[in-house]
């Protein structure tokens, strides 16, 4: 095998190990686990997006932004995620999770966009996004049977469809109706552990939410529009959001690996088309829209984590 080839596979193992790792901030743990390769958890295509969805806020109708369109011929649609952020928003302080999800649904088409070497990260969050799933499933089948879910069984895909087929947002005020009714619940049935790494919604969320921060700080940098000088390359901003945020939970190891894979990341005029922009002063107003609706629900989830001290579940 020639150098390049060699050179080749070493790059390939390391960002497979890399979606494996991701959200995990641990290495030691899950070493062996890589090396026997990364294995994916395949999501049956989306169903229909929730009836009435829109993306302006009753604070949004006031001040008068204009309502995000769709954006042909992509995958990805921003009006689709802005749209579930805003319906994800419950009461002053609480964060519904049925939306929640379906936002990440969103967030890893735009993940997929940016190419195979991203797209191996938003696998892991995939598989994060199943976990709560499955448990409210269970959960709606009654606390006898609200187990940590087995990713590997053949029922686990079947489940994932099931909730997926519901049309609209559930009513309902069940376990795992909300973050907050999730971490009381969980709190409650002494299924969170505080010492050990388990498959329980509010570790799972945790996982979740510091990817959360890591996209927003992105998108956020991506928005941006200097004064003066050229426009930074969206790989050196999705590095440097990186390096502020899931870093600090990942090994030496994993942010290599991460690092390797930003490089891949396409060009700015890539963004445009994939918005529907012309322009960075038009991509900067719609991905404002888009940091502003994650802020808060991920300051909303903030809260409620670190109200019950699950910031660091291991």
């Amino acid at each position: 095998m020639g150098v390049k080839r060699k050179a080749a596979a070493a790059i390939l193992v390391l960002l497979l190990c890399l979606g494996s790792l991701w959200l995990q901030g641990g290495l030691d743990y899950h070493w062996d686990s890589c090396l026997k390769g990364y294995n994916q958890v395949n999501k049956p295509p989306l169903q229909n997006q929730p009836h009435q969805l829109s993306n302006s806020s009753e604070a949004d109708e006031t001040q008068g932004p204009p309502v995000l369109a769709l954006c042909p011929g992509q995958n990805f649609q921003v009006s689709v995620l802005v749209s579930h952020l805003l319906v994800a928003r419950a009461y002053t302080s609480d964060v519904l999770l049925q939306p929640y999800l379906s936002s990440w649904d969103e967030l890893v088409k735009f993940m997929e966009s940016l190419g195979p070497m991203v797209s191996l990260i938003s696998k892991e969050i995939e598989t994060k996004t199943a976990i709560i799933r499955q448990l409210a499933l269970l959960s709606e089948k009654g606390p006898e049977e609200e187990f940590v879910p087995d990713m590997h069984s053949e029922n686990f895909e079947n489940s994932q469809t099931a909730v997926k087929k519901s049309a609209g947002y559930s009513q309902d005020t069940g376990a795992y109706h909300s973050v907050r009714s999730m971490i009381w619940t969980e709190l409650n049935r002494g299924i969170v552990d505080f010492h050990h790494q388990t498959d329980s919604g509010c570790r799972t969320l945790l996982r979740l939410h510091r990817a959360l921060l890591w996209l927003k700080l992105f998108l956020q940098k991506l928005a941006e529009t200097p004064t003066a000088g050229r426009l930074r390359s969206p790989s050196d901003l999705c590095r440097e959001a990186y390096q502020n945020t899931l870093s600090h939970h990942h090994t030496w190891f994993v942010r290599r690996a991460a690092e390797l894979a930003f490089i891949a990341l396409p060009e700015r005029g890539f963004f445009f088309r994939l918005v529907c922009v012309q322009n960075q002063e038009e991509l900067s107003v719609v991905l404002t829209r888009v940091v502003n609706a994650i802020g808060e629900i991920y300051d909303r989830t903030q809260k409620a984590l670190e109200e019950n001290g699950m910031l660091d579940l291991p």
